[in-house]
């Protein structure tokens, strides 16, 4: 089992918003930019890696009901996209690796 929260310290990554989304299990990694592969593909309880950080990348996120959101490459997370954050408790990490390598970290942890 690897919670959000485990990933985060063994990863060294940011949290950019946290609460009770820390202590959720990371089941499997997905990565992806098109928002609308995203919606229809990726997993429940996935650590979803990407670069968008903006309001739309948060309605995304908590319609795929995903473990949490990192941004790769230390993308930012715009204000209006934070505030959605907290207001849904998605937990967003930041990475400052490429998408790829930021993947697969998190799936090596998995394994």
């Amino acid at each position: 089992m690897l919670t959000v929260e485990q990933a985060a310290k063994q990863l060294g990554l940011t949290v950019l918003n946290g609460g009770d989304g820390l202590g959720r299990e990371i089941q499997t990694v997905y990565s992806c930019d098109l928002l609308s592969f995203v919606m229809g593909r990726a997993p429940a309880d996935s650590a979803w890696v990407t670069v968008m950080g903006n309001v739309n990348a948060m309605a995304v996120a908590l319609l795929a009901d995903v473990a949490c959101v990192v941004l790769a490459e230390n993308a930012a997370l715009d204000a209006d996209a934070l505030l959605r954050a907290e207001q849904n408790d998605i937990v967003v990490l930041q990475s400052g690796q490429p998408v790829f390598d930021t993947a697969l970290a998190i799936h090596s942890l998995l394994s």
